[in-house]
C-alpha cells in the first residue's frame, strides 16, 4: 500500500509524501528502539524467540529483527509473549513468536545454556537465539541443546 501511494506521488511536492517518509522513519526508529535481548540476570527461566516487524516501507520492504525475551516471573511462554506484545504494539510494531525453550544463565561463569521447547509455541531455533544473545553477551560461552523441557 505504501509503495503504491509513494509511486503515485513520486516527483510531486506533497505533504502526504512527506508524511509517508516520516512514517517510514518512525517505523525504523521504533524497531531500532526495541532491545535485541531482555532476559533475567541470573537463573533458569523460560524464553521465547520473537520476530519484530516494522511497517512496510515505501519500497515495499518490511524491516524486521529477531529478539530474545526470558523472564523467571512468567509461568508460561505465552506470558512472556503477551508482555512483549504490549510493548511492541505501543510502537506500532508487529510480533511473531517463533518458538521457545529455557535459558540457564550463570553470570559468574559467563555461561548460558539455551535448550528445550515451548509446549504452546514449539521449539525455537536455539542457534538463532544464541546469535541474538551474543549481541549482548559477547564474552559468554553459550551452549545450545534440543534436549530437555
Amino acid at each position: 500500500m505504501l509503495k503504491s501511494a509513494a509511486a503515485a506521488l513520486h516527483g510531486k511536492k506533497s505533504n502526504i509524501f512527506q508524511g509517508l517518509r516520516l512514517l517510514h522513519k518512525m517505523s525504523e526508529q521504533d524497531l531500532a528502539a526495541v532491545p535485541s535481548v531482555d532476559i533475567d540476570p541470573t537463573g533458569i527461566f523460560k524464553y521465547i524467540l520473537i520476530k519484530v516487524t516494522g511497517k512496510e516501507t515505501t519500497d515495499g520492504v518490511e524491516p524486521s529483527k529477531l529478539i530474545v525475551r526470558g523472564y523467571g516471573d512468567c509461568e508460561w511462554h505465552a506470558d512472556i509473549y503477551e508482555r512483549t506484545q504490549k510493548i511492541c504494539k505501543g510502537g506500532a510494531l508487529d510480533t511473531e513468536c517463533l518458538g521457545g525453550g529455557r535459558i540457564e544463565h550463570n553470570p559468574e561463569k559467563k555461561y548460558m545454556k539455551v535448550y528445550g521447547h515451548s509446549t504452546g509455541y514449539g521449539r525455537a531455533d536455539h542457534s538463532e537465539s544464541k546469535r541474538v544473545l551474543l549481541t549482548k553477551y559477547k564474552d559468554y560461552e553459550i551452549e545450545t541443546s534440543d534436549e530437555g523441557y
